[in-house]
């Protein structure tokens, strides 16, 4: 399956899981809010209940402590008459107290009730039984015997203190079946509650029950999907694997053409324009010889053609040394850079600080690393405004590292675009022969070309062999001038060494 084809096979699953999970997220957000609901309404009906409960009990708390209140000052006027001590008025004097705050809140939890009446009756009868219970206090201290113990003796105070306690026998009947039914009431709210949340839970479990039951479906789904990707992933790295080494194959395999080209460009100047450039430089000295004593226009316009054939010749030795330098050939891969870099220094007007350590590597990786010392200098010369360029090789560990860092204004590596094959050509040869090429760089502090290759054995043939280089470049200009003195009758031969 296609990466394409199986990302839209893979479409209708991921729109799945993302309803499933909505699905999901929305119903464990309903569920949380249906316990979150049925918990508050128990919660609020049980304070409800709870609340009037409490009310119920100060209610009726308000009615005992009315009649308490009122028997106790009953006793202790009784205890007074009897012994005329005003310890015995303490109770009286609480009931004095507190009455009138107890009969002040009974009034005010029974308004607007059906108790108002009764309530309202016994405040009063409680109020005339403390006046009465006052009156014999005060015809007693005043002396008044026969008048204080007529009020003792009669039924006035008893039938009043009577209808107290009935009243407040009442209201306690009343606050106690209402309290009882309060807290049936917290009790109902409760098992509500209770209930409500064991369904929510039950109901809860049983969705989590199916969503987990769907959700190992979406994971067996995508581990289903996830190893197809992982094929496909292998398949296509594979493929990438095998087109790169494709494309580093091709690549080597171009740059062997293109170096065999250059070998075989640089063979034909050598040979050809050789020797037709070192026929012609023959020709005009021989010519000069003859006409010496003709006209001296004569010869100033043949020492001028000599002078134009000695350009060609050092231009086509120029041409066939950047072609195939023949240093590298013959001397070995140090001394052919030690000569370019000298070379290149002149031409350029640069600093070249050079730090090369000699070690062991095939035709293929000393090529690779001239060229790419060419391609580099060329760059810098072109576009680092430099003034000092370090060329260094070392082997270390098994690897020849060659650095070529300049002082110029760098660059922004990534903001390179294309166009810029040189470097990138040079990183697939160096690739090809198992070696890497970084190339470091920052605007304003230089840029830095670190390549590294494997040490290898020579195992091409040595320089100078027979079978390996090819010959040593012709006419060299000395050579010309002693071929003047040599005389028309010269070998060409020797010219040709």
């Amino acid at each position: 399956m296609k990466a394409p084809a199986m990302l839209r096979h893979l479409d209708p699953w991921l729109e799945g899981a993302s309803r499933n999970r909505g699905l999901a997220v929305g119903l464990a957000a309903l569920a949380a809010a249906a316990v979150m609901g049925v918990s508050e309404a128990a919660y609020w009906g049980a304070d409800e209940a709870l609340r009037q409960s409490q009310a119920r009990h100060v209610a009726r708390n308000d009615g005992l402590r009315l009649r308490e209140l009122l028997t106790d000052a009953e006793t202790g006027q009784r205890g007074y008459l009897l012994t005329g001590r005003d310890d015995y008025l303490a109770p009286l004097h609480l009931a004095e107290a507190e009455l009138p705050s107890v009969l002040k809140r009974l009034r005010g939890q029974y308004a607007s009730s059906a108790w108002e009446a009764l309530v309202a009756d016994a405040s009063r009868r409680a109020g005339e039984k403390l006046s009465e219970l006052q009156l014999v206090v005060k015809l007693y201290r005043d002396g008044q015997d026969s008048a204080w113990r007529g009020l003792v003796e009669s039924d006035i105070g008893r039938e009043k203190m009577q209808a107290v306690r009935e009243a407040v026998a009442q209201l306690d009947a009343h606050e106690l079946t209402q309290i009882a039914s309060e807290r049936d009431a917290v009790a109902r709210s409760l098992n509500y509650g209770r209930l409500g949340v064991h369904a929510l839970t039950l109901l809860s479990l049983v969705g989590l029950a199916v969503f987990l039951r769907r959700n190992e479906a979406l994971h067996a789904a995508r581990r289903g999907h996830a190893q197809e990707l992982a094929q496909e992933r292998d398949r296509l790295d594979r493929e990438v694997a095998r087109r790169t080494a494709e494309l580093t194959e091709l690549a080597q395999h171009l740059q062997t053409v293109r170096e065999d080209e250059r070998a075989h460009l640089a063979r034909e100047l050598h040979d050809e324009l050789g020797a037709l450039l070192t026929a012609a430089k023959l020709d005009v000295a021989r010519i000069r010889r003859m006409t010496k004593t003709a006209a001296p226009e004569i010869d100033d316009r043949l020492k001028h053609m000599s002078e134009l054939l000695d350009q060609g010749i050092a231009l086509k030795r120029r041409i066939i040394e950047d072609l195939r330098p023949s240093a590298l050939s013959n001397l070995g891969l140090i001394p052919a850079l030690e000569i370019f870099t000298q070379e290149f220094a002149q031409r350029s007007g640069l600093q070249l600080q050079i730090e090369l350590d000699d070690a062991p590597t095939n035709e293929a990786g000393r090529l690779a690393l001239y060229r790419l010392v060419q391609e580099a200098l060329t760059n810098v010369l072109r576009h680092a405004k430099a003034r000092v360029v370090r060329v260094s090789l070392q082997a270390t560990d098994g690897w020849l590292q060659l650095q070529i860092r300049d002082d110029g204004q760098g660059f922004n590596p990534d903001a390179v675009g294309s166009g810029h094959h040189g470097l990138l050509g040079m990183r697939y040869r160096m690739e090809s022969l198992g070696g890497t090429l970084q190339l470091l760089s920052t605007p304003g502090r230089g840029t830095l070309v670190l390549a590294r290759l494997p040490v290898t054995a020579d195992t091409e043939p040595p320089a100078g062999d027979a079978t390996g280089t090819e010959p040593a470049p012709l006419s060299e200009p000395g050579a010309l001038d002693s071929a003047r003195a040599e005389g028309p009758t010269a070998p060409a031969a020797r010219l040709t060494a």
